[in-house]
């Protein structure tokens, strides 16, 4: 279990907040899979966000933001998930998100051709895997996370070092 204070600065989306809460790793989630859960949920904060079961229970996703009548709006995925998977997802919200972290151009040929339901409301978020894996290392139990985002530019500190990294989102190939 990990303890997170998460200080957020989207000037891009005019989202705002600190936040601290638990977030249970899973014995076979990694440390780079962790942190790009956490970067997702900074990068995709609104109001009905959280993590899910994620790992433990392969019907959810890593993140998801539900309304308050607990329906189902946005899934986000950490990793290079199936097009099937996010065909369902696709099926079963407003949004999806993916939040590749091991290189978006591998994941792409990975999908070359697969269709998914409402194409136009999956984006894919591609995450640096250099920075994710640096940040990865420093995680500890307890932790301060600052995440800015300005000019479509990422900005996170952590235990006194600080990185960078472009936001680069694109649309489901098709």
């Amino acid at each position: 279990m990990h303890t997170f204070e998460l200080t957020l600065a989207d000037t891009d989306r005019g989202v705002y907040g600190t936040w601290t809460f638990p977030v249970a790793r899973h014995p076979s989630e990694s440390g780079p899979y962790l942190v790009s859960r956490l970067l997702a949920f900074a990068l995709e904060h609104e109001e009905g966000i959280a993590f899910s079961a994620g790992l433990s229970d392969g019907d959810e996703p890593a993140v998801w933001v539900k309304d308050l009548t607990g329906q189902l709006r946005v899934w986000i995925e950490v990793g290079a998930p199936d097009p099937n998977r996010i065909h369902r997802a696709s099926k079963a919200c407003d949004r999806v998100a993916i939040y590749v972290h091991r290189g978006l151009d591998a994941y792409l040929r990975t999908i070359a051709g697969a269709k998914v339901h409402a194409p136009d409301r999956v984006s894919i978020v591609s995450l640096d895997r250099g920075v994710v894996e640096a940040i990865a290392e420093r995680v500890d139990r307890r932790n301060k996370l600052s995440v800015t985002v300005s000019g479509g530019e990422v900005f996170v500190e952590l235990g006194g070092e600080s990185w960078s990294m472009p936001l680069v989102t694109q649309s489901w190939p098709g």
